[in-house]
């Protein structure tokens, strides 16, 4: 496996690379890029972006949790991140007693710090294993393609990962799989919340203004990564010490203005921008909306049972967050995607390159190909949504669904009782787990609902086998709903909530107790009709789609020889940096929004006691007395809570550092903006928008609100 010293050489015209469009991988920009990040005001060279031998800006970004981008902000392994990215691990650092999401938390020393089960990745290297790669794949398509890289990915981690639990390796394809690389990372578990806002800070403005701007959210949170006395990784340990990073961020406390240059390094997570016109149509008319109407049910149900009871919120809060990022996005998506005809634009360019390959064996079918491919398959998805959205969507449904391996382990009658007190032992500590995060009153009400969609809304000929008969037998009372009825009794009945049941069946175990068990029933045959029936016919459109798209790209190659630099791959939760500039926008006619908002227009839309607009009473009397210490912006005499930039971003960027031209953190981006949702599949090079918390509100709100100036203490403060 050779390092990479190319730039990449993919050009695609059918997809331009507009300004500030692209998500770039900053070891591969290439002389065209880079040029274009000193025309937009880059003061770095190359190597302090992306350096393999010396320390760079690289070395500060972080992969943090499990979908999120942190970067280093001190010598001692401090971690700034997003407040919805530590949400989680804040949550369950937390009591009704000790309310650290209602409350806030700021350790008065090292000591003071909570552990948590959270990791972070260090990019440590990238290696181009195209050729290898390609070379087990030889002349495969389909599933025996799909089969023999899976094996292959699987003996490239092996061998670089061994038995090690503090490294980690990712295969990555780009270009629908025309390359590969493995980037290779260093792990560490002893992650320490160090610091985090109020919920009403940190959260502020809730669901009502997610995705929107002008936003006044202070979305940030600070943690800190341990090692052992050597710097090497380490499992928590009370002597361990914090790492010394080989490099920090600098942090500017200058302001930004209008037009400055802004550059973001992260993990975004996945776009699809080279997607067909038959993909946006899939998208808008069934996918997208199935998703949203389930969610929409969802989260009802869970905001009725959190909004009055202090524990149900802090039990559900970490889920609804979860739920609603996206309920909202992928509602803005369809729309954007419909406002701006995407599909329309995609089937313009598709046209252009069925004149040019229609003489061109190789590539002169393919749309009739993926014609065929979605008509076989867009029969189905919908049935698919409503199982993963819909009946998975209920935490019981989901929960149970689990002993389906347990099932057939005691169905064997060759079974290995030593094998089986293992599973029985990991059931029963999912179980408490599951019972520790289950709200039933709302997961109740979320089954009865979900059952009655998907009886409505999918062709009758897609569901279960009898499922439906034996319901309506079972609940005819014509003066009540036969759904809650059969939801009633689920979870009355099911051995999931049943103490004594549950002990009967770990000191004697047997497969009709999860059979018989009313619960996993609803689980079964909805899997069993899944699996048998529409699980392979959706393998064989994903695997006929990657054959298609993979052949796709490699003709608009060809189809554009001249066009060597200006394409960046998808993102794939990779490491990539974005360049753009802080820009104000005009989202329709007679409408400006400014590039900033601040402290005053977040205490203009105050509300005591609110759900998703109350704020704490510390930082209330502090803007009543002006005191902003050296964080408020010296030209409007306040403190700029958030700003917008144009840097192209998505999903995973969440918490990734926002850097001013000469290497400076300036911000932390958290949001994107409600006219530009289509950016998994479609840039939009007037509208896009990345929302920013500016970083003079992240310091303010720890040393003036949260009394911690000894971590502002930590940093390297630009003046």
């Amino acid at each position: 496996m050779k390092k990479i010293i190319v730039s990449l050489v993919f050009a695609l015209t059918a997809f331009r690379s507009y300004a500030d469009e692209g998500m770039w991988l900053p070891m591969l920009l290439g002389q065209q890029v880079y040029k274009d990040m000193v025309k937009k005001g880059l003061k770095l060279k190359p190597e302090q972006l992306y350096s393999i031998n010396k320390s760079s800006i690289k070395d500060a970004i972080i992969i943090f949790g499990g979908g999120c981008t942190g970067e280093i902000v001190s010598n001692q392994g401090l971690i700034f991140t997003n407040h919805h990215c530590g949400y989680g691990a804040i949550a369950t650092a937390s009591t009704v007693e000790a309310n650290y999401l209602r409350d806030g938390f700021w350790a008065a020393d090292k000591s003071k710090e909570i552990s948590t089960n959270l990791s972070v990745k260090f990019l440590n290297r990238i290696e181009d294993v195209t050729e290898k790669i390609n070379a087990e794949l030889k002349n495969l398509s389909g599933a025996e393609r799909d089969k023999k890289y899976r094996e292959v990915v699987a003996k490239i981690v092996k061998e670089i990962v061994g038995t090690s639990e503090f490294k980690d390796a990712v295969v990555a394809s780009m270009f629908k799989g025309n390359q590969f690389f493995v980037f290779v990372y260093d792990v560490f578990k002893d992650i320490r919340l160090v610091g985090t806002p109020q919920e009403s800070i940190g959260k502020f403005g809730g669901d009502t203004d997610n995705w929107e701007w002008p936003r006044h959210t202070g979305d940030f949170s600070v943690f800190r990564v341990y090692t052992n006395a050597d710097g090497s990784p380490a499992n928590y340990n009370a002597n361990n010490i914090p790492l010394k990073p080989k490099y920090h961020l600098p942090v500017s406390i200058k302001g930004i203005k209008d037009g400055d240059y802004s550059m973001i390094f992260g993990y975004p997570g996945g776009t699809n921008r080279y997607e067909t016109s038959y993909g946006v149509k899939l998208a808008t008319d069934i996918n997208n909306p199935s998703l949203v109407a389930l969610r929409a049910e969802r989260l009802k149900y869970m905001y009725n049972q959190m909004k009055n009871d202090a524990a149900v919120k802090l039990q559900l809060a970490s889920r609804y967050a979860s739920i609603a990022n996206y309920w909202k996005f992928f509602d803005g998506e369809t729309r954007q995607l419909l406002k701006f005809d995407t599909y329309g634009a995609k089937q313009k360019d598709e046209a252009a390159f069925i004149e040019w390959a229609k003489d061109k064996a190789e590539y002169k079918n393919i749309f009739s190909d993926y014609e065929a491919n979605y008509n076989a398959w867009t029969p189905f998805a919908k049935g698919r949504q409503y199982l993963n959205e819909g009946i998975f969507g209920s935490p019981l449904v989901a929960y149970v669904s689990s002993w389906a391996s347990l099932e057939r382990r005691l169905a064997r009658k060759d079974y290995n009782p030593e094998e089986i007190k293992k599973a029985m032992d990991a059931a029963d500590k999912a179980r408490k787990k599951f019972l520790e995060d289950e709200n039933k009153k709302s997961d109740q009400q979320i089954l009865a609902t979900v059952v009655s969609m998907f009886y409505s809304n999918i062709d009758k000929s897609q569901h279960p086998k009898g499922f439906y008969e034996d319901l309506f037998n079972n609940y005819n009372d014509i003066e009540q709903n036969p759904y809650k009825m059969f939801a009633a009794d689920v979870f009355e009945n099911t051995m999931a909530f049943d103490d004594a049941k549950w002990k009967a069946f770990m000191e004697k175990p047997s497969a009709i107790n999860i059979v018989e068990d009313p619960a996993y029933k609803v689980a079964k045959a909805f899997i069993s009709n899944y699996s048998d029936n529409y699980a392979p016919k959706y393998t064989d459109f994903v695997n006929k789609n990657n054959d298609l798209g993979r052949l796709y790209m490699k003709g608009l190659f060809e189809m554009n020889p001249t066009k060597m630099n200006g394409t960046y791959p998808d993102a794939n939760f990779t490491m990539r940096v974005s360049y753009g500039n802080v820009k104000s926008y005009k989202p329709k006619d007679a409408v400006t929004y400014d590039y900033y908002c601040t402290l005053a227009g977040t205490v203009a839309k105050y509300k005591k006691g609110d759900y998703e607009f109350d704020l704490p009473a510390k930082l209330l009397e502090l803007y009543k007395n002006k005191d902003f210490g050296d964080y408020a912006d010296k030209k409007l005499g306040d403190i700029v809570v958030n700003f917008i930039t144009t840097n192209d971003i998505t999903g995973g960027n969440s918490g990734s550092p926002v850097i001013d031209a000469k290497g400076n953190l300036i911000g932390l981006a958290f949001d994107g903006n409600s006219e530009a949702l289509s950016h998994k599949l479609a840039f939009d090079k007037e509208l896009n928008r990345t929302i920013c918390v500016d970083v003079r509100y992240v310091l303010w709100c720890i040393e003036k609100v949260g009394g911690a100036k000894h971590i502002i203490d930590e940093l390297t403060l630009v003046k």
